[in-house]
């Protein structure tokens, strides 16, 4: 099962982090914008360039150290169709490195048009005689909050094609509560999707425990965050809001089941700006990257052993 193959990458190399790519124009060092405009102008492709050569440079620094990425496709599509063929490049460039390439694109339908997402980010698309993968993701997010009409097309496909799903349970966001903590027959809406995520998950079995159904379980939440990991012992989280979005090593503790296993941490900005941070020359942005992403590693292990 394609989570199975996250938590070896997780497993060899200590550490559950994921790196998300969400580039914008001001977080690549002005030398690679330069170069990109110099080459197409100041246009949407010189954009797009920019932020394929920033993401490959970054995976590069980053491949032999953090398991996974995880492209957020609004930060290409705003580019048109130039943007988008920098995510398809991306995950491209990144599976050559050897990544797990979550693509995060919380696509939410149902029916025809949710295996048409299904196939566009997981399957093969039919062109003709032949069959092709479009993005060739390893997993995608999708929101659950139309039930199962929106889930099994996916989960077909990821049983075919050995790839997973993270389904949004409790957000990160501070204004989640308005929905997902509402109560049902005395239950919160998040524990009863996450519920949703175990049964769905029966479907797609994994050898270490784990589904290829997973949640989504923000960082910002560490109370949700731990409820959810006694409850839901097969759903692998995808945990978001560690660093910028104000969520610490000590949150996100109660992710991880008493193996050290069952959650990946994501940081973006964190991770992408830390050439800024560090106040390093804008050419040595991959290896600042670099760094904060072993500084992460060792904050988030010294909590869970």
């Amino acid at each position: 099962m394609s989570l199975d193959r996250l938590i070896e990458s997780i497993k060899r190399t200590g550490n559950p982090t994921v790196a998300g790519l969400d580039p914008k124009l001001d977080f690549i060092p002005d030398f690679i914008v330069k170069e990109s405009f110099s080459k197409y102008g100041e246009t949407l492709e010189g954009a797009a360039d920019a932020l394929l050569t920033f993401n490959k440079g970054l995976i590069d620094g980053l491949c032999d150290i953090v398991p996974a990425v995880k492209p957020q496709a609004a930060y290409y599509e705003m580019y048109g169709w130039y943007g988008v063929r920098a995510l398809y490049e991306t995950i491209k460039y990144a599976k050559e490195k050897g990544m797990y390439v979550i693509a995060d694109g919380k696509r939410n339908d149902i029916g025809s048009t949710m295996e048409a997402y299904a196939a566009a980010f997981l399957g093969t698309t039919k062109a003709g005689s032949g069959e092709f993968e479009a993005f060739g993701a390893d997993a995608l997010t999708v929101n659950g909050y139309l039930g199962s009409d929106g889930i099994m097309p996916l989960v077909d496909v990821c049983r075919k094609f050995d790839k997973g799903i993270f389904v949004l349970v409790k957000t990160s966001n501070p204004s989640s509560g308005e929905l997902q903590d509402r109560l049902i027959d005395g239950e919160p809406v998040y524990l009863m999707m996450g519920r949703m995520c175990e049964e769905w998950g029966r479907n797609l079995p994994g050898k270490y425990g784990y589904s290829g159904v997973g949640a989504v379980v923000g960082a910002t939440w560490p109370q949700q965050l731990k409820e959810l990991r006694d409850k839901l012992p097969h759903t692998f989280f995808l945990v978001p809001g560690y660093g910028a979005q104000g969520g610490s090593a000590g949150d996100i503790k109660g992710a991880f089941d008493k193996e050290g296993l069952g959650a990946v941490i994501n940081s973006s900005r964190g991770i992408m700006c830390a050439w800024k941070k560090e106040g390093c020359a804008p050419e040595d942005y991959a290896m600042a990257a670099r760094r904060e992403a072993l500084r992460m590693k060792q904050d988030i292990t010294a909590v869970i052993g």
